[in-house]
């Protein structure tokens, strides 16, 4: 039986986004592990701008805090071009706008499995 996550995952290109590089990689392999192709690690917004601006992305999994800045713009061009993305954040609800009450947010560590279905049910 094929599992969740590479039924769901295979094949998409998930852009990741998170400044610490040693849960970018675990991210990226367990994406990889799923039949995703990733798409960065980008470690902070300009990076993942640009990304968002020049490459294909399916789906997107981003870390609100970037240091000193907020991953909301690359969000924003997410959800205008309707790409599926989820936050994997530390941080609660309460510090996201209110026009992403609907994203979900795994939290962190997260476990492949729901962060494919998160993005793609």
């Amino acid at each position: 039986m094929i599992d969740t996550a590479e039924r769901c995952l295979s094949g998409k290109r998930i852009l990741v986004v998170e400044d610490d590089w040693f849960l970018a990689m675990a991210m990226a392999q367990q994406l990889e592990d799923a039949g995703a192709t990733v798409v960065g690690p980008a470690p902070d917004l300009e990076e993942a701008m640009e990304t968002v601006r020049t490459e294909r992305i399916d789906g997107a999994l981003l870390d609100v805090g970037l240091d000193e800045m907020r991953s909301f713009p690359v969000a924003d061009v997410l959800k205008a071009r309707r790409v599926p993305f989820v936050f994997a954040s530390a941080f609660g609800r309460r510090a996201f706008p209110n026009a992403y009450a609907d994203v979900p947010n795994l939290g962190k560590p997260f476990d492949v499995r729901d962060a494919a279905k998160a993005l793609f049910g």
